[in-house]
């Protein structure tokens, strides 16, 4: 059972969540024409009137340029704003996730993006740990990650998810917490709905953008703030062997926060993970605005 926030964004109002409802023929629940965003929201440990919400504008801009894979002109700032107010309305007590979507809202049978309506809602949730920060298992899933050329990978779209779904299942049902994709080319590329890194002889290793992986917000946050750390970041192709034999692996992204990984298929990693450590208490703080070297990092909204 989820806690959702009482209120909704629906068809340019806020509504009682519950009376946020589409059609059964709405045309994104049938092709996937669609695009979501996700962020964390948590209130300011130091002042409980504010909430604290992490790199807002590039999840936005994230957002808006994922609209345009849908013919949909949706300006980030007006995503910015309409998510301030949503904060506002809702006044949340405990840390929570926001998932915008931008949809075909049309009643249309025919798959297409052209002629057919558009609409926006955003709604919300109560939400603590998605994975075990003690560790999880994963395996290499018998799903492949899409490729660019036949799905526009640099978008957040919902259709693309099928495949997520069906790893997640995989693992779950064969004993492990989660699923690593590899690309059409055999390399590694991303878990279910996390970026991967991993760190060999003191240098943190993540697939570069070439390799079929979503744009992650928290896996350029983990990138910078590595160099910052003096930490050498190298972006390139990852082997599956390599996993396997990896001093350290964690997944990233805004649900999952920083997840270090203890064991791959039958491949047992080591229990210390310096970097990883280092890296999840740095992000750690940074979202709790408690590091004044990234406080643009961080949207303060005042509640009153």
């Amino acid at each position: 059972m989820h806690d959702f926030l009482p209120f909704a964004y629906f068809q340019n109002q806020f509504v009682p969540f519950e009376k946020a409802n589409i059609s059964i023929a709405t045309h994104a629940l049938h092709y996937g024409t669609a695009a979501f965003g996700g962020l964390r929201g948590i209130p300011n440990p130091e002042n409980p009137e504010q909430v604290l919400l992490f790199r807002l504008d590039r999840h936005c801009k994230r957002l808006s340029l994922s609209a345009k894979f849908l013919h949909h002109d949706l300006p980030a700032d007006k995503i910015q704003q309409i998510i301030i107010d949503f904060v506002k309305k809702n006044k949340p007590t405990k840390p929570f996730y926001i998932r915008p979507l931008v949809y075909s809202s049309g009643l249309g049978i025919a798959p297409r993006l052209h002629n057919i309506e558009k609409d926006f809602f955003v709604y919300g949730l109560e939400m603590g740990e998605y994975l075990s920060a003690d560790g999880i298992s994963c395996r290499i899933s018998s799903w492949y990650r899409q490729e660019d050329r036949s799905f526009p990978l640099r978008g957040k779209i919902s259709a693309a998810y099928i495949t997520s779904a069906l790893a997640k299942t995989e693992a779950v049902e064969s004993g492990f917490d989660e699923a690593i994709l590899m690309n059409s080319q055999g390399k590694v590329c991303e878990a279910t709905g996390m970026n991967i890194f991993i760190v060999r002889n003191g240098q943190l290793i993540t697939p570069g953008f070439e390799q079929d992986i979503l744009e992650g917000i928290t896996r350029d946050s983990v990138i910078k703030v590595a160099q910052d750390l003096g930490i050498t970041v190298i972006e390139r192709a990852v082997d599956k062997t390599e996993l396997f034999i990896a001093d350290e692996v964690f997944l990233c992204g805004t649900a999952a926060k920083i997840s270090p990984v203890n064991r791959i298929e039958n491949y047992s990693l080591p229990q210390e993970r310096p970097i990883t450590d280092k890296l999840r208490e740095k992000i750690t703080a940074i979202t709790l605005n408690q590091d004044p070297k990234y406080k643009d990092w961080v949207f303060i909204i005042d509640l009153n």
